[in-house]
């Protein structure tokens, strides 16, 4: 009912907006004022409902992946067949809708529903979730998930979040869920509409660790209350299912919290960069969840769940810096100056040369940690060397690219200035994926 007043109240004074009576009156502003306080609480409303969740039969262990029969213990840059048909489907698919849609959702600040739902048509989620539950899953697919995110990535890296989004809540509900857990969520992301999901583990803080949050989770009795505020979380206006960090007596934890919970509420902070991926800010006034809905049952890695999250969002800026560098060659090869084209400069062909040296390097150790994860190996270490190098490279990368388009590339109408501020996310981002 809240949104069909909000709607017709909406309507109301939109009509009253175009009269002239207002002028006259002098009630303009407050009229137009009362507009917005209706449609922000209005969003509100309607962007925390989510669907019911049920749990049928659990099983009594959840189902978990091994890892691939072709793993080995070395580090192998070489992909499978299967991952192979997958990654031409998913560049088949960046390059005719992501790229064609990417002004537009930048502009919206949104990814349409007819992206999403061709994105679904892929079947990607399947591969997230376990055959026993409904999915196509039957190995743990770290280094596929990744090979994903940087080939949506090479269409557009903002779009790429909100479609890499859920399934990240399922990569998490698949490794560490419960069976309870497993059998009430994870089996929805099998059905012919899958739940749009995310994850939030950043705060409005500066210098911003993961593992030191101010966002509190206090037990009582058989719930959790949990207090806090989260920011730059991924389709946060319009996801039924989150996945949120939050500091537990006993840790760092994940809590498992449905939209429409009482006290949790979206706020509006549009970003910079990333913005087809609709991140918004989160608030948890006193929010209530079950103690069942705290993520894992004793075998959940806080560590893990934060850096598989940081080598997604590697992946999605190496994707980035491959389309800034597939762009920026043929066009100083065309550009001309002084007879001849800019690329015969030594400055710019040094320049585009690191790019391509950069990238090479981000890419390698991006795929060397992902290895190690798949193959159940520690890769904390790895994960900070591939953030440390991806976080400063990527964003000079995007500089570059603008730097070399010259005045275009501080316009609309060349995609550069896009993937720019898209890259700066690198370096602040934290959750809302999981490889």
């Amino acid at each position: 009912m809240a949104k069909d007043a909000v709607g017709y109240a909406l309507t109301a004074l939109n009509r009253l907006a175009s009269s002239e009576v207002l002028d006259k009156m002098g009630m303009r502003k407050s009229v137009e004022r009362l507009a917005y306080t209706l449609t922000k609480s209005g969003f509100q409303v309607i962007t925390t409902t989510a669907r019911t969740f049920k749990s049928s039969k659990p099983g009594s262990k959840p189902e978990r992946l091994n890892a691939p029969g072709h793993t080995r213990d070395l580090f192998d840059l070489g992909i499978t067949d299967e991952q192979q048909m997958i990654r031409d489907s998913v560049q088949a698919f960046a390059s005719e809708v992501l790229r064609e849609q990417a002004e537009h959702a930048d502009a919206a600040q949104k990814t349409s529903d007819e992206v999403l739902a061709q994105a679904q048509e892929l079947g990607l989620n399947f591969f997230a979730v376990p055959e026993a539950l409904g999915g196509a899953a039957t190995e743990r697919s770290t280094v596929t998930s990744m090979l994903v995110a940087e080939d949506l990535a090479c269409g557009d890296m903002g779009q790429a979040v909100a479609i890499l989004a859920p399934m990240g809540v399922a990569n998490a509900l698949t490794q560490w869920g419960t069976a309870l857990q497993q059998d009430k969520y994870l089996s929805s992301f099998a059905e012919e509409n899958p739940p749009k999901a995310t994850i939030a583990v950043c705060e409005p803080r500066p210098l911003f660790d993961p593992m030191e949050l101010q966002t509190t989770a206090r037990k009582n009795g058989d719930t959790y209350v949990i207090n806090g505020e989260k920011s730059l979380v991924p389709l946060a206006g319009e996801a039924e299912l989150f996945l949120v960090a939050a500091q537990a007596e006993d840790g760092p934890a994940v809590f498992i919290i449905e939209g429409g919970s009482e006290g949790f509420t979206v706020g509006e902070d549009p970003s910079m960069g990333v913005r087809a991926s609709a991140q918004r800010p989160l608030t948890l006034d006193n929010v209530r969840v079950p103690a069942e809905n705290r993520l894992g049952n004793g075998d959940f890695d806080y560590r893990a769940f934060v850096d598989l999250g940081t080598l997604a969002w590697c992946a999605l800026a190496i994707g980035t810096c491959q389309s800034v560098l597939d762009y920026v060659g043929p066009y100083c090869n065309e550009r001309t100056a002084f007879g001849e084209p800019i690329s015969h400069r030594q400055s710019v062909a040094f320049m585009i040369a690191d790019m391509a040296i950069e990238l090479d390097a981000m890419r390698m150790l991006t795929y060397r940690a992902v290895c190690r994860a798949e193959q159940g190996k520690s890769f904390q270490r790895e994960t900070h060397l591939a953030r440390t190098l991806v976080k400063d490279k990527a964003m000079k990368i995007g500089t570059d690219g603008v730097q070399l388009l010259g005045g275009h590339g501080f316009t609309k109408e060349y995609p550069v200035e896009r993937w720019y501020r898209d890259l700066r996310a690198v370096g602040v981002a934290f959750g809302g994926l999981h490889l």
